[in-house]
């Protein structure tokens, strides 16, 4: 992941310089202040800035995780997919179960071991998302399938129903499966690692 580094009289001019450089927009960089020299009897005031090119970030994700992959004696074919402007990495491997583990922990700590190496990197958080074969796609329909199945029985029987403890990003598929239910509504209970979500019936109107 190549850092490129500018100079300027001001921020701006230094950016510009990039952008006429890297023929990019300044949208699909990531720009850093490194330091700020004040104006003085015989000086003028000078901007350095560290610029890396968003696409670069993209490739270095998929290069780092092949990485850990083989440090883990694991081959396996890496597909980027856009979504929304955040690169989905999609691994498919002979060792599917290992790299997703019960209930995603693998899968959600290699996660955790990329976005910590790029937030060392380039000094900020970066969104990206990785799956295996699918799985996550799987996983958001199953929970929103369970979602919508136990609000059914809430709604009938008018008795709140608490569901197995997930993480906060499976949490979130139930609350917005069911944000538009008329019938029923979702709250966050418990204490981290094992926080649940509870599907409360509404109270009809009189």
């Amino acid at each position: 992941m190549e850092k490129h580094k500018y100079s300027g009289k001001s921020k701006e001019e230094a950016i510009k310089k990039a952008q006429e450089e890297l023929q990019e927009l300044e949208s699909n960089l990531f720009i850093r202040e490194i330091s700020e020299t004040k104006a003085g009897l015989f000086k003028s005031k000078k901007v350095e800035i560290e610029v890396i090119e968003k696409r670069d970030v993209v490739q270095h994700i998929k290069e780092y995780l092949i990485k850990i992959l083989k440090s883990m004696g694991i081959t396996a074919n890496i597909e980027i997919k856009n979504k929304d402007d955040v690169p989905k990495y999609i691994i498919y491997s002979d060792n599917d179960g290992i790299l997703i583990g019960k209930n995603g922990k693998n899968l959600k700590a290699l996660s955790m071991i990329v976005a910590q190496h790029l937030n060392t990197e380039l000094s900020r958080t970066y969104r990206f998302t990785i799956d295996v074969n699918d799985y996550q796609e799987r996983r958001e329909k199953s929970l929103e399938h369970l979602a919508k199945r136990v609000a059914k029985e809430v709604s009938e029987t008018k008795i709140e129903a608490k569901l197995d403890s997930m993480n906060s990003y499976e949490r979130r598929i139930i609350h917005n499966a069911l944000t538009n239910n008329k019938k029923v509504y979702t709250e966050s209970e418990g204490e981290e690692p094992n926080r649940y979500v509870v599907i409360k019936p509404k109270e009809e109107k009189e």
